[in-house]
């Protein structure tokens, strides 16, 4: 309770400061001057309609008019026949601002006194499109339309109505991207299936999916997580980045777009209360601090219950507590040159993750080795068989504490003919851990953490400019550097229960052998990368244009790993230290690596008509070596496999051709079809041998990804707004013949050919549908409009296992979010619900560590409802 009370205060506090500011409004650059005539002392009203370009009328639209001197402002609606009214104006200097979604804004400056038209009428233009993108080798905002990549684009009012306040809520809106998360550190994005190990993270690889904030690289998947602060827009770009971003990507990007500071004074305050003790604040601010320096402030903070509940503790767990809090400055000392600085901090303390007991698989093993027997000595039974009562009784603290931040400069200058920007990041991570690695209520591992601290700087340089009209270049370079460390150590400890789990029955494996036993690991990692890369626009034509480009990548790794032993029995029997060391024995090891890559693209495009744009491309990329830093396989006679400790680097073949169109005013469809084809592409894999509790990575020798995808939005009239997008995906282990066996085949061969078979946490289908109708209304004597909105996806089964099991299935399944408000004077008001259908599906189920058999898994979210109030200022 005192965690929401401080959510709720602060945005308390922020609203006040926003209400309360003063500031001072610029006027609009080469903003229209109208006259309305008035009499001295006489106060007046403005009138007027509102029509598109065709001469119709348009109702809905927000009419603001903000007096220059006191900066009060009033707020009206377009009625149906276009017409709005302005009452109670005293003489004076006027702002005019008018908005409709889908529409240009126009605003002017309007006097009223004197003499002039009685009335003023305005014409709005459709937006061409409402969002820019930031993804050409201009590196200028232009229509997605025209760029010839294949990206998604959700504006932040978007994300907004849809409660997508995170990366996890964002993949309900584009078909093609999955995040799955046992943790935040444990915590994967995928792009078409590609981009990351699926199953436990190792931090010796590196993101296939390129996360970028504001310009800034981040390097750990525990960001993912975040709450979104003050998004303007966020950009999906499927495929392999590397000739554009600093970073190379072998999948595709996830780059979000914050709001800036600005010169023109307004603010934003956001309050939403739902089930299951769901509370949520936010809050920005933003104005200028003299004539050339302008700030923003931004708050968010994110609080909900648990949803399982553990019987052991009699508590619910998997909850939420997030606040994070971002600071900005935009500094112009001339038309030429801006320089961005930003200063931001998250702080999470959520009480999770856990998982659900879903069932269990018959293994190869004898059947003393497998769960129901080892449960049945033990006399255990799991608190339910329906993994739905979403019930729990582990006897392990959950703790999945993370404090991420860190501080950016930007810098932009118009230099010649281009733009030179300079992006310098600097990056942290603090992690403190606890988890019941059993997942069930017997000492098996009673101490499961690994808290550790990472660092990352950053500074990428780049110019972009036009040689001529007709052809336009980027490049730059990028470095980065990484240091992440355990703090202290990273520890795992087995409890009572454990020689019962892990070991064959026999007189020497007693439940004191392992009882304490445990490891602590400590962890050195070093990761240095530069790299130089450009792309140039040639258009050959007036349709046709090439864009060739080029990446040389440097990396070192670096890596100092010691794991030592401590407790369980003390015992001199050789045949009883030789059973502890076949479940957890020391290590040691260092590995110091490093690699160099080039790599590259060509695309043409063809601008098939004014509305038809058809482009093709074919890439190479790479995701650099790894390095296993989770502990290495063991041998037979135990030792440390240590030709294991480096994992080949990843080489990319991609093919894409695309048509993006635009039929008709309101009306866009796109296609794209793809190949992408992977060799030693980097896998996470657990076998069947007792001391691996933990998976490791490996390279499976070639995969293959295939599919097409379909996107498209409509507006009906100005009422009604409809989006949907849809994928197929088709992706297979091309050759793989030493993979692990499946969880039904412990016990038998240590390694399995799987090759033609289905690569994890892919679904073959998938599609998200939504809509949004706006429509004039009056509620409680106030003019405004209601909001009424859908948004559906649905994904096929899919795959939950590295090495396909028909046990490890996720079942396919559709959600349906909805919500209702009505909107008016900048106020907001809305009634939600997410999962309204309150289907029951899992996010992933996971082979429990052991080998006996057990399957745990999470529940993806139940039903929930709530109410959002939310109110934008103007000065």
């Amino acid at each position: 309770m005192i965690r929401r009370v401080s959510i709720v205060a602060v945005a308390a506090i922020a609203m006040a400061l926003m209400v309360s500011r003063p500031a001072a409004a610029q006027g609009a650059t080469g903003a229209v001057t109208s006259v309305v005539p008035a009499l001295t002392g006489v106060v007046h009203a403005l009138s007027g309609a509102v029509h598109d370009v065709s001469g119709a009328a348009l109702p809905g639209v927000t009419i603001r008019v903000v007096n220059g001197e006191t900066r009060d402002a009033r707020d009206a609606i377009s009625d149906e026949h276009g017409a709005y009214r302005v009452a109670d104006l005293a003489r004076g200097r006027y702002r005019l601002e008018v908005s409709l979604q889908g529409f240009e804004p126009v605003v002017r400056e309007v006097i009223v006194g004197g003499s002039g038209p009685p009335a003023i009428d305005i014409t709005l233009a459709p937006a061409r499109v409402t969002e820019g993108v930031v993804v050409t080798a201009r590196r200028v905002e232009e229509a997605a339309q025209d760029v010839p990549i294949p990206l998604s684009v959700l504006s932040g009012e978007r994300i907004v109505g849809a409660g997508a306040f995170n990366v996890n809520r964002v993949k309900e809106l584009i078909p093609t991207v999955q995040f799955y998360s046992s943790n935040p550190r444990n915590s994967s994005v995928t792009i078409r299936g590609l981009g990351a190990p699926f199953g436990l993270t190792n931090d010796g690889i590196e993101p296939g999916v390129g996360l970028y904030i504001d310009g800034i690289f981040y390097a750990r998947p525990a960001a993912a997580t975040l709450d979104l602060l003050d998004v303007e827009r966020v950009e999906v770009l499927r495929g392999p980045q590397g000739t554009l971003f600093g970073k190379n990507t072998t999948s595709g990007a996830i780059n979000v777009t914050s709001r800036r500071p600005g010169f023109k004074p307004e603010a934003d305050f956001e309050l939403a209360f739902g089930s299951r003790d769901f509370v949520q604040a936010k809050a920005s601010v933003s104005g200028p601090l003299s004539s050339r320096v302008a700030g923003r402030l931004s708050f968010s903070g994110t609080a909900r219950g648990g949803l399982l509940f553990n019987t052991v503790t009699n508590q619910h767990t998997n909850s939420l507590n997030n606040a994070g809090v971002r600071g900005q400055l935009l500094i112009a000392p001339s038309k030429d040159l801006a320089i961005a600085i930003a200063v931001d901090n998250t702080r999470q303390r959520p009480d999770g993750y856990a998982q659900v007991v879903v069932g269990v698989a018959p293994t190869l093993r004898p059947a003393n080795r497998q769960f129901a027997q080892i449960a049945a000595d033990l006399h255990y039974t799991p608190p339910s068989a329906n993994a739905f009562d979403r019930l729990v009784d582990t006897d392990t603290d959950w703790r999945s504490n993370q404090d991420l931040g860190g501080a950016s400069a930007t810098v932009e200058w118009t230099l010649g003919r281009g733009r030179l920007t300079s992006a310098t990041g600097w990056r942290y991570w603090h992690w403190d851990p606890s988890s019941d690695r059993d997942f069930i209520g017997l000492p098996v591992t009673t101490i499961s953490a690994a808290p550790s601290r990472q660092q990352q700087w950053t500074q990428e340089v780049r110019y972009a400019a036009d040689v001529t009209p007709r052809v336009h270049f980027v490049a730059g370079v990028f470095a980065f550097n990484q240091a992440l460390d355990s703090d202290p150590a990273f520890k795992q400890e087995q409890g009572a229960a454990a020689a019962r789990f892990l070991l064959a029955p026999s007189a020497l494996a007693t439940p004191e052998l392992l009882d304490g036993y445990g490891v602590n690991q400590s962890l050195t990692y070093r990761n240095t990368s530069a790299a130089a890369f450009g792309q140039i626009e040639w258009a050959l034509t007036d349709r046709l244009s090439v864009l060739p480009g080029l990446r040389f990548n440097y990396d070192r790794k670096k890596a100092d790993y010691d794991q030592q032993v401590y407790g369980g029995l003390a015992t001199t029997d050789p045949a009883q230290i030789a059973l502890k060391l076949s479940v957890l024995a020391p290590q040691a090891y260092a590995a110091d690596v490093d690699d160099t890559n080039t790599s590259g693209q060509f695309t043409a495009a063809y601008k098939v008509s004014r509305t038809v744009n058809a482009y093709a491309t074919y890439a190479t990329s790479f995701k650099s070596v790894g390095l296993n830093l989770s502990g290495l396989p063991a041998d037979a006679l135990g030792r440390p496999i240590l030709s294991a400790a480096t994992v080949k680097p990843e080489d990319v073949h991609h093919v894409e051709i695309g048509v993006k169109t635009e039929p008709r005013r309101g009306l866009t469809a796109n296609v794209t079809a793809f190949d992408t084809e992977i060799t030693d592409f980097q896998t996470q894999v657990v076998n069947a041998q007792v001391g691996v509790l933990r998976g490791y990575l490996a390279n499976a020798q070639k995969v293959r990804v295939r599919g097409a995808e379909v996107d498209g939005s409509l507006r009906v009239g100005t009422r009604l707004s409809i989006h949907g997008a849809g994928a197929y995906t088709d992706g297979i282990y091309v050759s793989f013949p030493d993979a692990p066996p499946p969880i039904e085949e412990t016990g038998g061969p240590q390694v399995k050919d799987i090759s033609g078979s289905v690569l994890p946490g892919i679904s073959r289908w998938a599609y998200t549908l939504g809509g949004e109708f706006v429509s004039p209304a009056t509620f409680a004597g106030r003019s405004g409009q209601i909001i009424l909105a859908l948004d559906g996806s649905y994904r096929s089964s899919f795959s939950s296992s590295p090495s396909i099991s028909k046990y490890m299935m996720v079942e396919g399944y559709g959600l349906l979010n909805a919500r209702a408000g009505f909107r008016t004077g900048g106020w907001d008001f809305f009634v939600w619900s997410r999962n309204l259908a309150d289907t029951h599906y899992f996010e992933f189920l996971n082979a429990a560590p052991g080998g006996s058999g057990l399957i745990v898994g999470l529940p993806g979210d139940p039903r929930t409802f709530g109410v959002t109030l939310r109110k934008a200022f103007a000065r």
